[in-house]
């Protein structure tokens, strides 16, 4: 097992909350993190509620639940027993007024907007919430030294698909996954869409990696609606396997882009989606640097957690790929580039002073950091990682 940055924060979240809800696609080893933390424990009890006898334990969830008092109870894909939050808000009052505060649920969930309505909406003021990513640079390769970039690019970040015995072993795990997913996980949440259209629609999300969504042209391209393509883009943002990078809004007197940016969230998948077995058949691929970029702003969010992302354009040609703004501080603006001696456009300076950019950094695969006239900071996904964990 890799030792996960987030197993850390788990155990902080659950010493102050009576409920930790901890999100993420299938495969990205939520269970793995939530039964190490469970080992640390004598007392933790652990439900999968895909399994009918775990459900079956739940037939009276008051009962059960309350019969483990003073044990954490661990209750996996809890999104399928929606009737069960509102019985926890009840029991964790009860276990407080009894002396226990903070860690006494622990829920896991791969369906980000469904759990968190129905958590937010039962347990305001008793939770917390976490979500676990695929594998980062920073957990497979710990230290400074320089790192090569292109394994996890190219594999993606799910647990199984990194430590396959190959590349075509990699490779057939994620198109296995892609298809769990449209044919058993998909419709398992209530929608009724066809698989193969799913996929087409994934697919030419994967092809247009990192483009701003155009809804109408996705629509004409699959022959359905314009709302029908938004419920799809809601779906699998809501599976936490699509991301929507908003667009930096702000007073700056010019015309700016309003579209959000949409990437396929893990670089691995974007390469089965696309049938990319290894590094020379993605770097032969005109995706490779829309690849990459997302690649890169994924690792980069997970490790600014607190920050808020967007990106920045306008008409006239200002441009930036990542904007990261903190609370009560002036944002970093960050440019992705592909190239091992990278250079940026004038619309890259412009972006930075439109946004009032406290930092401008440039990531590329280079192997040592080094600075750039107009105070641009030249550095890898790995360094640029780690220094925004710091912040």
């Amino acid at each position: 097992m890799y030792p996960r940055l987030a197993q850390e924060q788990l155990a902080d979240l659950l010493a102050q909350f009576p409920a930790v809800v901890l999100l993420g696609p299938r495969q990205v080893g939520k269970t793995t993190l939530a039964l190490a933390e469970a080992a640390r424990r004598v007392d933790a009890v652990y439900l999968d509620l895909e399994l009918p006898s775990a459900q079956r334990q739940l037939d009276d969830p008051e009962a059960f639940l309350l019969a483990h008092r003073r044990r954490l109870v661990i209750l996996d894909e809890v999104q399928r027993v929606p009737e069960l939050f509102a019985v926890l808000r009840g029991v964790i009052d009860q276990r407080r007024r009894e002396g226990e505060a903070a860690g006494q649920f622990l829920l896991l969930g791969s369906a980000c907007g469904v759990l968190l309505k129905q958590a937010s909406e039962s347990l305001a003021g008793r939770m917390a919430q976490l979500e676990l990513g695929g594998l980062q640079l920073r957990e497979v390769s710990p230290g400074d030294a320089p790192h090569d970039h292109a394994p996890l690019w190219v594999r993606g970040g799910f647990p199984l698909s990194w430590l396959a015995a190959g590349e075509p072993a990699s490779l057939r795990w994620r198109e296995a996954f892609i298809t769990t997913y449209l044919e058993r996980d998909i419709p398992a949440l209530g929608p009724r869409i066809p698989a193969t259209t799913l996929r087409r629609f994934w697919t030419m999300l994967a092809h247009a990696q990192g483009g701003l969504l155009n809804q109408s042209q996705l629509a004409a391209s699959l022959a359905i609606s314009g709302q029908t393509v938004a419920r799809y883009v809601d779906l699998l943002c809501d599976l936490m396997l699509v991301r929507r990078l908003p667009a930096w809004h702000g007073n700056v007197g010019k015309r700016l882009v309003r579209a959000p940016k949409v990437y396929v969230r893990d670089s691995g998948l974007v390469h089965a989606l696309l049938g990319l077995a290894d590094l020379p058949a993605v770097l032969s691929h005109p995706v490779a640097g829309a690849s990459w970029e997302g690649f890169v702003i994924e690792q980069l969010m997970a490790a600014a957690a607190q920050a808020q992302a967007s990106f920045y354009r306008t008409s006239h040609g200002a441009e930036v790929d990542l904007v990261l703004q903190w609370a009560h501080a002036a944002p970093w603006v960050v440019e992705i580039k592909r190239s091992s001696a990278p250079t940026v456009s004038r619309g890259f300076h412009q972006a930075a002073l439109d946004v009032g950019a406290a930092r401008k950094l440039l990531i590329a695969p280079v192997e040592r950091p080094y600075p750039m006239r107009d105070g641009i900071e030249v550095m890898s996904p790995h360094t640029a990682a780690r220094l925004l964990a710091a912040q």
